[in-house]
Order: structure tokens, then C-alpha cells, then sequence
């Protein structure tokens, strides 16, 4: 593997709903829940990462790594709209200690999907009260946090609402999301039920830029942390008659956030694949192309061809803050990662200013809709024992930070 410069972050990701459990104050925790619902399991304990971050960190550590990225969880903080909990922040400030404690670069994720009930029942992001609601959720945990904080995302993958409303469009169950929101409505007293996942894109995109703004400024007011939103970047590739629906598709959903992100210390990639879309919209994978157990492409150029886009766009240092792949056979996690690593070293030759590789994810999780199916973890999570054991990916990866580390 090609040189990276000195102070590169390697790293590892993982989001609070994800792998903490028990977050019961959550939007999606009550859509997890409710009778031939969206999702295939519920997120239960997960991986008890609430209680076993010193552990985890341990481990990351001990693997090589010198970069942890995970998410706080607003709706733990903010249980009941205005009124903050204490003991959840201190609980978060020690998890950032540990991180230091253990040399761990933290970088602290403020909004990664969830949020709380209250916060879905008014509306969601579609409301436009979000913007303010979630600066002064921002502005508390900065308060108590921000001193030991030394990287920020305001938002993880604000593109996906759009992203996910328009990939509905062509196909998915618009119907089965609209009795999902109007079920949790009737269970909570809520009028307008909406969550970042399952809302309206069109209507939370405007919102979330305006919020990642106005959030940007609160941190940077309270701390001297470098700050800046993550994105989901597809390649977008056109297919013989679709150069004009995919030039829509990337201006949409990726270039209008990246320029959003303009002026801001960094923008993070999070890049997994690409997509190809006809005369008609995004087509399925080529036949005989390999896919992942997300069911899309596995093509790791794609982070490559995301990174130059983003530097063209954003005009601002560069993080890849996620890149990974849900599969059984780690082999192909290598495989994958190799050549995505590649595709970063090219950029850096090419004086591309990438300032880190942080891999998703940690642990195998729960992947949201999918539940504990897709498996992208460098460290395997046993759903009984929640005992972890590091797959042979982690050790590689581990290994080829440790190297870079030494130079």
C-alpha cells in the first residue's frame, strides 16, 4: 500500500442506535415496534455498546487504529422537547475521555438518523421548528462536551432523505411508510409523524441544510473543533439514454449539498458503491455483477471517482468518513477495502486534500431496516453472548494503519 502523510486518520465507525440498545426515547425504536412494520427486527440491546464503549475502544485501539467516529444520541439527551438530561451527557463526556485516554482521535457525530419521539411527532425535518430545535440540542451538547472534542458532524448523510424519497419514487413501498407513519401518529397523539429515514426528502431537504448551518456556527461559537457534515455520495453513472435524468440525480442529491458544505472545515464521504441509471431511472446491477448483502454493486472505485467529485464541489478538506461493505465472506471485505485504498492513495498523489480513511464499521450492527441480516463489521458480534471477535479484515486494516502510523 502507497505512503499516506503523517497525522492521516485511521479509523473505524459506528452510530449510537446502532450498536448501544435500549434507546426507547427514539423515533424509530416506536417503528421498530409496531405490527408488520418497516423493519426486520428490532434493534433490542444491539451490541450493548452503551455499557461496553471502554471495551470497544480497547479494541480499536489495540487493533491499530488511532480514530474512532460514533454518534451521540439526541433523543438520550433531549428525552422531552427543552428539557435536557445530565447523566446522559456525562455519560458521553466519559466515552470521549476514554477515547483520549486511550490516544483515540474522537469525532463526535450529532445527528445520525434518529432523533427524538417528540421531535417525529411534531413533523420531523419536515417541520421547519427542526432548524431551531436542533441547534439548541447542539448548543447543550457542545456546552458539555466540547472542550474534549476534536472533530464534529453535524449530520450524518443529510442527502439521504432526498436521496431515499427519490429511489421510492421509482418502486419502493410508499404505502407501507404512510401506514407506518399514520400508526405511530395514532399511538403518540402526534399530528404530522416523520423520521429522517421514512419522510418526506423534498420536504427535509431545505431544513437540513439550514440546519446543518446554523448548527455549524453554535459548535464553532463553543469550541475549537473542526466541523462539518457528512454525505452519502453515489458514483452516478449514466447509461445509454439516461445522461439527463443521472446529471439530476447528482445535482440533487449530491452537488447541492456539496456546495452546501462549502466554507466548512471539512466535508466527510461516505461512499459504497455506484449507481447506474437509465432512460428511466437506476437500474439494477449489470448481470453477473457480484453484489452485497445490501444487494447493491460491489464497486469500490466508487470512492475514488466520490472523493474527486467532492473536491471539485465542496472545495474543502476531505474525510472519508465511511466506507465499507455488508458481506459473510470477509475475504471480499478485504478484497473491497484494498481497492478502495487504492483509489484514496491515487487522490492523494494527485494532491487531493484527503485527511483520513475511517472504515464502517466497527462492529456488525443493526442495519437499520435490514436488522442484524448485513454484516459490515471488522469485529464479529455474537447476538447471544455480545461477545466480539475481530475477523481477519480487522487485523489487515489494523495492521496497514499501524504501518502508515510508523512512517
Amino acid at each position: 500500500m502507497a505512503e499516506f502523510p503523517r497525522g492521516f486518520l485511521w479509523g473505524t465507525a459506528t452510530a449510537a442506535h446502532q450498536v448501544e440498545g435500549n434507546n426507547y426515547s427514539s423515533d424509530l425504536w416506536l417503528l421498530e415496534h409496531l405490527p408488520q412494520g418497516l423493519f426486520a427486527d428490532p434493534s433490542a440491546d444491539a451490541c450493548d455498546h452503551y455499557h461496553r464503549y471502554k471495551y470497544d475502544i480497547a479494541l480499536l485501539k489495540g487493533l491499530g487504529f488511532n480514530c474512532y467516529r460514533f454518534s451521540i444520541e439526541w433523543a438520550r439527551i433531549e428525552p422531552e422537547s427543552g428539557r435536557f438530561s445530565r447523566a446522559a451527557l456525562d455519560h458521553y463526556r466519559r466515552m470521549i475521555a476514554e477515547c483520549h485516554a486511550q490516544a483515540i482521535m474522537p469525532m463526535v457525530t450529532f445527528h445520525h438518523f434518529t432523533a427524538p419521539l417528540w421531535f417525529a411527532m411534531e413533523g420531523g425535518w419536515e417541520n421547519i421548528r427542526s432548524v431551531d430545535w436542533f441547534a439548541r440540542y447542539c448548543e447543550q451538547a457542545i456546552k458539555a462536551l466540547g472542550d474534549l472534542i476534536p472533530f464534529a458532524c453535524t449530520i450524518n448523510e443529510a442527502n439521504i432523505p432526498l436521496m431515499m424519497t427519490l429511489m421510492r419514487a421509482t418502486g419502493k413501498p410508499n404505502d407501507v411508510i404512510a401506514r407506518n407513519h399514520q400508526l405511530a401518529a395514532q399511538r403518540t397523539g402526534g399530528q404530522r409523524f416523520s423520521t429522517f429515514l421514512t419522510g418526506d426528502g423534498q420536504a427535509a431537504t431545505p431544513h437540513l441544510i439550514a440546519a446543518h448551518r446554523k448548527s455549524y456556527d453554535v459548535i464553532k461559537a463553543h469550541t475549537i473543533a473542526k466541523v462539518g457534515m457528512t454525505l452519502a455520495l453515489n458514483e452516478f453513472q449514466a447509461a445509454p439514454g439516461g445522461e439527463t435524468l443521472c446529471a439530476m440525480a447528482r445535482s440533487q442529491i449530491n452537488t447541492q449539498f456539496l456546495e452546501a458544505a462549502r466554507g466548512d472545515d471539512f466535508v466527510g464521504v461516505q461512499t459504497y458503491t455506484r449507481v447506474q441509471i437509465g432512460e428511466s431511472g437506476p437500474l439494477p446491477p449489470e448481470h453477473g455483477a457480484e453484489r452485497t448483502q445490501m444487494d447493491y454493486e460491489f464497486y469500490p472505485e466508487a470512492l475514488e471517482a466520490t472523493l474527486r467529485e467532492a473536491a471539485r464541489d465542496a472545495q474543502t478538506r476531505l474525510i472519508v468518513t465511511e466506507n465499507g461493505i455488508g458481506c459473510a465472506d470477509d475475504q471480499r471485505r478485504i478484497a473491497y477495502t484494498e481497492r478502495a485504498l487504492k483509489g484514496v492513495t491515487r487522490c492523494l498523489a494527485d494532491g487531493l486534500p484527503v485527511d483520513g480513511y475511517i472504515h464502517w464499521s466497527l462492529l456488525d450492527n443493526f442495519e437499520w431496516l435490514e436488522g442484524y441480516g448485513p454484516t459490515f463489521g471488522l469485529v464479529a458480534v455474537d447476538r447471544v453472548t455480545q461477545a466480539r471477535t475481530p475477523k481477519p479484515s480487522a487485523y489487515w486494516l489494523g495492521a496497514i494503519a499501524r504501518a502508515a502510523q510508523s512512517h
